[in-house]
């Protein structure tokens, strides 16, 4: 095992014994980082559930109604909202609950017109936050695009629990961030 992996099984660690409960949606891309959580013992201590709705009649209705974009900050942070609502339904009250949502558009067996993206919101008690990370076209197989994503998206989920941990930027993606609390409202970007 090399410190890498032993520095991210740490990680990981610690954000099992958060205290926080979270549910996850993610459309695909990044799908992985379930399994990341997983692959660490302690994993139902922070894990509710794990949703990956895939097709669009199923990423419809998750949220309830169907998104403009599948691939868009919008879409992370209503399904983000809808997986924290889902999580409120399945643990006992009071809960520190965590919904995140992701939605990526990486290599395809197919020409993809716009950028190798990923949106990553996530719902607590205290508000909204959401990332946006462009990946470099072409640079990446699929395999490598997902790997660095579900990375991202695991690194996001430590911020939404508290968790001291590197920022997606750490990956050297570029990387927008927004955060909505109610009344105020901060944009800041980054760029690497």
């Amino acid at each position: 095992m090399s410190p890498l992996d032993a520095a991210w099984q740490q990680l990981i660690s610690v954000l099992h014994a958060s205290g926080r409960k979270a549910a996850l949606s993610i459309t695909g891309g990044g799908s992985g980082a379930v399994g990341e959580l997983l692959r660490v013992p302690g994993g139902s201590r922070l894990l509710i559930e794990a949703q990956v709705p895939y097709d669009a009649l199923a990423l419809a209705a998750f949220p309830g109604f169907a998104p403009a974009q599948a691939c868009s900050s919008d879409t992370a942070i209503a399904m983000a909202r809808t997986a924290r609502a889902r999580a409120a339904r399945l643990v006992p009250p009071g809960a520190d609950l965590v919904g995140l949502g992701a939605t990526a558009a990486l290599v395809s067996d197919r020409p993809r017109k716009g950028e190798h993206r990923v949106h990553i919101a996530f719902a607590t008690a205290g508000g909204i936050a959401h990332c946006t990370c462009v990946l470099a076209k072409g640079r990446r197989d699929r395999a490598a695009e997902e790997g660095l994503v579900s990375c991202a998206i695991v690194l996001w989920l430590a911020r939404a629990c508290g968790v001291a941990a590197p920022s997606p930027r750490s990956l050297s993606m570029p990387m927008n961030i927004m955060r909505r609390r109610p009344g105020r409202p901060r944009i800041r970007s980054i760029s690497s």
